[in-house]
């Protein structure tokens, strides 16, 4: 009786653990309910270590487990939807590296008491099959394209048209992840969800299925969808700019800048919670930026910093740089400028250009606490400007020094004209 006892508080704990760990992390005060939405269910994705599993690693689970060959609304129990989770998490281990193996006992215990949670609040200890799959399809990593084709392939029928009665089946099973994580009021299912999505009538194809979804806005009960995706994107995403309300020196995440305020900038922190300060105000329109998109060192081309004129190729800089002089240049002024000897210098700088920007490919993503804020991109390009804006005189002035050395040899004086019998027999016969 006392170990009976012992047992259930503990599975009492753990089905409460993923919730409270959630509630830990304040996701409450955001104020729009899309965000505060998908914030969550991210989470509970990066918690169970769903968003290392892809979609396709999903669906060999389910052949693996025999979903494919049972009817959508074929019922299991607690025990059979356990053995597929563990089957997830034991191929997710042999493909991840030993230095970031994963607790699978610890990642079954979380997936399985959410999906309870989600599925069986009543506790009667059965799932449908359609249901495991809508949730796990739903919350595990990949691209959302490729998890839309394959949740149209189970709403659609053998002609490739959609089944508005599996699209309702799919809607109210989804729509109880943003229930489960307290946002039901926002996005819970209504009769009517389907039919905001789709007309009735309308033979809806894969196409139409796809750019519905993927829409903006997308559909409104499901908003929260492309967004999580959003999310996961833009985790690691830095921007060199300081928030306008919290004066924090850079951004990581989603960037919004005000369509009236000039230079008005917030971190998706101090959005998400309505911060504003001087002339703005929370009604004002924001456009959200999900990278840096200001020209920086990494995203140049050496010719774009160089001249500012239309991007070539880097081989073709040399041959630029004769034409910018003269054409009409002597052939060897020509051929002097080309040799490697004088050349040294400025492919010794295009080396180092190449070397700077293979060293940032290399080390990005970075987190913050690796950059130093010294970084200033427009201070870097006016320093490579600068040094190149050098180099080039001096290979002009070089250029000018040959073009004269060569004038001078290849016309002779009168002196030495006199002195050269051949010139002298020449100019007999002229005469």
């Amino acid at each position: 009786m006392i170990e009976e006892s012992g047992r259930r508080r503990r599975t009492m704990a753990e089905k409460r653990q993923l919730f409270m760990e959630m509630r830990a992390q304040n996701f409450d005060v955001i104020r729009l309910s899309t965000y505060r939405t998908a914030c969550k269910l991210r989470f509970v994705q990066r918690r169970c270590n769903l968003h290392l599993v892809d979609i396709w690693n999903m669906i060999e689970a389910f052949r693996d487990n025999g979903l494919n060959t049972l009817d959508h609304m074929a019922e299991m129990n607690v025990s059979r939807l356990e053995t597929i989770i563990s089957s997830i998490y034991y191929q997710l281990n042999k493909r991840l590296p030993s230095t970031h193996q994963i607790s699978v006992d610890q990642s079954i215990s979380l997936l399985l008491n959410f999906m309870i949670a989600a599925y069986d609040s009543e506790g009667h200890g059965k799932l449908t099959v359609f249901s495991v799959k809508a949730i796990l399809a739903t919350m595990c990593g990949g691209k959302i394209l490729d998890k839309l084709r394959y949740i149209f392939s189970q709403v659609s029928d053998s002609s490739g048209f959609m089944v508005f009665a599996k699209f309702d089946q799919f809607l109210r099973e989804v729509l109880k992840l943003p229930t489960t994580v307290f946002e039901g009021p926002s996005f819970g299912y209504t009769e009517h969800s389907a039919r905001s999505c789709f007309p009735p009538q309308k033979k809806i194809a894969l196409n139409m299925f796809l750019d519905t979804i993927m829409a903006d806005p997308p559909p409104q009960c499901l908003v929260w969808l492309p967004l999580m995706h959003r999310l996961a994107h833009v985790e690691n995403v830095f921007h060199p700019v300081e928030c306008s309300f919290c004066r924090c020196e850079s951004m990581m995440g989603f960037r919004y800048r005000c369509q009236q305020c000039h230079n008005y900038q917030l971190c998706q922190n101090c959005f998400w919670r309505g911060h504003a300060n001087g002339p703005h105000s929370n009604q004002h329109q924001m456009k959200e930026h999900s990278s840096w998109k200001q020209k920086s060192l990494s995203h140049m081309t050496l010719p774009d910093i160089a001249c500012g004129s239309p991007a070539r190729p880097l081989s073709n800089m040399n041959e630029a740089l004769v034409t910018h002089i003269s054409s009409g240049a002597p052939t060897p002024t020509k051929s002097v400028l080309d040799s490697p000897s004088r050349l040294d210098e400025e492919h010794r700088l295009i080396a180092r250009y190449a070397a700077r920007l293979a060293a940032e490919a290399g080390n990005s993503p970075r987190p913050p606490a690796e950059l130093s804020f010294n970084f200033d991109a427009n201070k870097q390009q006016r320093q490579l400007i600068a040094e190149l804006e050098n180099k080039n005189r001096e290979i002009l002035q070089e250029i000018q020094r040959l073009r004269l050395e060569h004038e001078q040899a290849s016309q002779p004086t009168p002196e030495k004209a006199q002195q050269n019998p051949t010139l002298l027999a020449e100019l007999r016969l002229l005469r």
